[in-house]
């Protein structure tokens, strides 16, 4: 009898000293973007989206707390994986997420996979990624990079545009960014010009296209970069003379910096504000009383990289050690997603629609909006999967 009192007595004890135990864990998600300089206008677009997404989970996630840690990659990949490094040993993060350039990626995926830990990329989409460097714990909830140019290329194939001048900052997305154009296109390129990574003075590059005299200019310029070319495409008088198209370069972030410089730009892009969906309809209703503008695709995917983190923490129950059956919950993409259904191809990235949106004019005194005009490609994969090696 003396002795089943005291195992009893050791077993209650042991209950109260783990509650407090597991009352202290949470989901710790660390969250690297730019934060800093000219670029930092889509780093904090991505963190209040990510911060809307936990409102909406009421801050957790299989009701486990959540913890998110920011870090700013300041554009350059060691500092990304110098973040990283901190954020997996000082922080012990189940989860990384955000990225938004491609050689920062390259830096930052390695370096979270090779330590056992979960990659949700929500921008970056570098090709070594997707095809013979996947890795079955990368997962990203935007696209491949090469995607979304292929769709502008299909469209300007079929529109009979047959002379293109094509422009890129020279780093890893820009340069899968023209690959992926002319994988679809097939016209003439009367040249193919790489310009400096956060370059925002491009009035030698418009001379130099000036003279070339193209029928039209196909360019892709993120952030601070894209507003930059844009006034400056538009200053020089060109937007009349050589029409532009582009991928994400007119956006919800620069087109209240650029205004009417934006006006009738056409680019492709797999989400918009106006599709129609719940999930979408919340994001940005949302959003908009928040922060009193409307978010931009690099919010939508940040927001659908922390409803997969929860569609994963929710199918293990919160036993974040469980590693295999978040992958195996992740893979199933079975979320609210902002683009509506979409599925995960076996190299972990999506298969999705790809649409023709169009800058118009806006509510009366307000900033052009993008509207949707027609579906590109539906159920589009990537061009690299099968040099993938994952099955599953």
């Amino acid at each position: 009898m003396l002795l089943h009192k005291a195992v009893l007595a050791g077993l209650v004890a042991g209950l109260f000293a783990a509650a407090p135990a597991l009352s202290q864990q949470k989901v710790k998600i660390g969250f690297i973007t730019t934060l800093s300089g000219p670029q930092g206008v889509i780093g904090n677009d991505m963190r209040n989206s990510v911060e809307l997404a936990l409102d909406h989970l009421g801050r957790k996630m299989a009701g486990l707390p959540v913890e998110i840690i920011y870090g700013d990659d300041q554009v350059k990949p060691d500092v990304g994986k110098q973040v990283a490094d901190e954020m997996l040993k000082k922080h012990q993060v189940n989860f990384v997420s955000g990225v938004i350039w491609s050689n920062v990626m390259l830096a930052v995926s390695p370096t979270v996979t090779g330590a056992g830990t979960l990659m949700v990329g929500t921008n970056a989409g570098p090709n070594q990624l997707a095809g013979k460097d996947c890795n079955e714990r990368h997962f990203t909830t935007s696209w491949q990079n090469d995607q979304t140019p292929e769709a502008m290329g299909k469209y300007m194939q079929e529109a009979g545009i047959n002379d293109v001048y094509v422009m890129a900052p020279n780093y890893a997305a820009g340069k899968d960014m023209l690959n992926g154009f002319k994988r679809y296109y097939k016209g003439r390129i009367v040249d193919e010009v790489f310009t400096r990574l956060g370059q925002t003075d491009y009035q030698a590059e418009l001379s130099q296209l000036r003279a070339k005299n193209p029928k039209a200019v196909f360019v892709f310029y993120p952030g601070g970069m894209g507003i930059s070319f844009l006034r400056q495409y538009s200053e020089a008088g060109l937007r009349g003379q050589f029409p532009l198209y582009s991928v994400y370069t007119v956006d919800e972030l620069s087109i209240p910096a650029v205004k009417h410089a934006a006006l009738g730009q056409l680019e492709t892009r797999y989400w918009s504000p106006d599709l129609k969906n719940p999930a979408n309809q919340k994001f940005v209703g949302d959003y908009q009383k928040k922060h009193g503008r409307p978010p931009s695709f690099y919010g939508a995917q940040s927001y659908d990289g922390m409803m997969l983190i929860d569609s994963a923490v929710r199918a293990v129950k919160g036993n974040l050690a469980d590693q295999k059956g978040m992958i195996a919950a992740m893979r199933k993409a079975d979320f609210n997603s902002t683009r509506g259904k979409f599925s995960y191809n076996t190299n972990h990235h999506p298969i999705q629609n790809f649409y023709l949106l169009k800058a118009v004019a806006g509510p009366s005194g307000k900033d052009p909006v993008m509207e949707i005009q027609k579906t590109v490609f539906a159920n589009h994969r990537d061009s690299f999967y099968k040099e993938c090696a994952m099955k599953w």
